[in-house]
């Protein structure tokens, strides 16, 4: 993996789709019919959303993807060149539909998603292999798992042979993935793609040993686990971190996993620091839980810097001259000036052999770092 790099270089390489969003009462169960009150269109995908996430924290990006040479797919490259992100690697093909995601959203904001994978299914591992030059100059490899296997694999074992630091949030997760055969720096999953992988739901960082053993069969450095409004679980050789999220109000999570993502890999390229990247990722995803959609959801770095940060007081009134007074002049407000020290939700993540406070809970007391 390289330095850290204040202005870093991503590459995602994963699908593009134009979702169709549907608000029901609850979500559909087997042989039910639900009726929707409302529908919407916007610009989604796992790899196009992790882009714009990257993107709109300060990275260079640059995305190796598939559309069809429909409207909407040329519509959708308009749209993330105006981003600012490079799509001269997303190929448009022909007699193939831009991919597409049917989503119903609950009242409390849960989902459930329905792909089309259209133009998705044809980024072929040649395909990534005529933009090697695309992931020779990035400093993080993204990708996940809407796109054929073989050419996510390819990916990461090139960005492998050139010292790049690789991500994969494999979602939706495929059998066939050769787990153990492919090196990966960090892995992002939520905690049910967590069991599905482990075999197991993860409880509490105590559980750091069997989980390290498990990381080295599956070829993973760190082990990323998203966990809703509850903490978010890191292992790696030396660390096991539970980092607590913002509590807020969710109106529409389908985006927050991918803010997460590419979030993460800026902060992460920017530092090299794992509980400073997770506490911006769990900010971007909780942030993205504000609005509806995907990647209008997903917040600027501004927003994410921000956030828990105390507003600057408000200047004092300045008293009003008196006409006679021969002091009259202009000055500075009571008051004014830098913003006090941003303020924590939360400072007490468990990070064990650090400086950081620790809490009595279980976990947090419990493991001691390895390797």
């Amino acid at each position: 993996m390289s330095d850290t790099v204040p202005n870093p270089a991503i590459a995602v390489v994963g699908s593009l789709n134009i979702d169709t969003q549907l608000s029901v009462p609850q979500l559909p169960e087997t042989g039910t019919t639900v009726a929707a009150s409302s529908m919407s269109s916007c610009y989604g995908g796992k790899g196009a959303n992790q882009a714009v996430a990257a993107c709109r924290q300060g990275a260079s990006v640059s995305l190796i993807g598939s559309v069809g040479t429909d409207a909407g797919g040329s519509a959708y490259l308009e749209y993330l060149m105006a981003q600012g992100i490079d799509v001269s690697a997303v190929q448009p093909y022909e007699d193939t539909p831009t991919g597409r995601a049917y989503i119903c959203v609950n009242p409390a904001g849960q989902n459930c998603i329905v792909t089309l994978p259209g133009a998705n299914a044809y980024l072929m591992a040649e395909r990534v292999a005529e933009n090697i030059a695309m992931i020779e100059a990035a400093d993080v490899v993204l990708c996940q798992l809407e796109v054929p296997v073989e050419s996510v694999v390819y990916a990461l074992q090139t960005a492998n042979e050139y010292g790049k630091t690789t991500i994969l949030n494999p979602s939706p997760l495929n059998p066939e993935f050769p787990w153990g055969q492919v090196p990966i720096d960090f892995l992002i999953v939520n905690e049910k793609e967590a069991a599905s992988l482990l075999g197991y739901f993860v409880e509490s960082t105590a559980e750091a040993p069997t989980i390290r053993s498990q990381m080295a069969d599956l070829g993973i450095g760190t082990l990323i686990i998203t966990r809703g409004s509850e903490h978010t679980f890191a292992f790696s050789a030396n660390q096991a971190l539970k980092v607590p999220p913002p509590q807020l109000s969710a109106v529409d999570t389908v985006g927050a996993g991918d803010a997460f993502a590419g979030t993460f890999a800026v902060h992460w390229a920017q530092s090299r620091n794992l509980l400073g990247s997770l506490r911006k990722a769990n900010i971007a995803g909780a942030l993205a839980t504000q609005r509806e959609g995907a990647q209008d959801a997903i917040p600027t770095r501004e927003e994410v810097d921000d956030f828990g940060k105390a507003p600057a007081p408000e200047p004092e009134p300045e008293p009003a001259p008196e006409e006679s007074s021969p002091e009259y002049s202009e000055y500075s407000a009571e008051g004014e000036g830098e913003a006090p020290p941003e303020e924590s939700w939360d400072e007490q993540p468990a990070e064990e052999g650090s400086d950081l406070p620790t809490s009595d809970s279980e976990d947090d007391a419990e493991h001691k770092p390895q390797g």
